[in-house]
C-alpha cells in the first residue's frame, strides 16, 4: 500500500482540498506503474490516470458519509 497517501475523509482532515486529491491520485499511479515520472510515450496514460483517479477520489469523498454526518 502507498503509505504516503493519507486519510482525506473526516475526522482524520476536515478540509480536502482538490491539490490533496490529486497528490495522492499521483502517489498511487506512481506506485502501481512502478515510474516516478513516465517516459514521454507514456505520459498521456499517465496523466489520465491520474486525473480519471483524482475524480474517482473526489466523488467518493464528496458522498462518504461518516458516523451520520455527511462528509463534504
Amino acid at each position: 500500500m502507498c503509505r504516503s497517501i493519507k486519510t482525506l475523509r473526516p475526522p482524520f482532515q476536515d478540509e480536502t482540498t482538490d491539490d490533496d486529491i490529486r497528490a495522492a491520485a499521483l502517489q498511487y499511479v506512481r506506485k502501481i506503474s512502478g515510474f516516478r515520472a513516465p517516459a514521454a510515450h507514456n505520459a498521456e496514460a499517465f496523466d489520465r490516470a491520474v486525473e480519471q483517479i483524482a475524480a474517482a477520489t473526489g466523488d467518493l469523498l464528496a458522498t462518504l458519509q461518516v458516523r451520520g454526518r455527511s462528509a463534504g
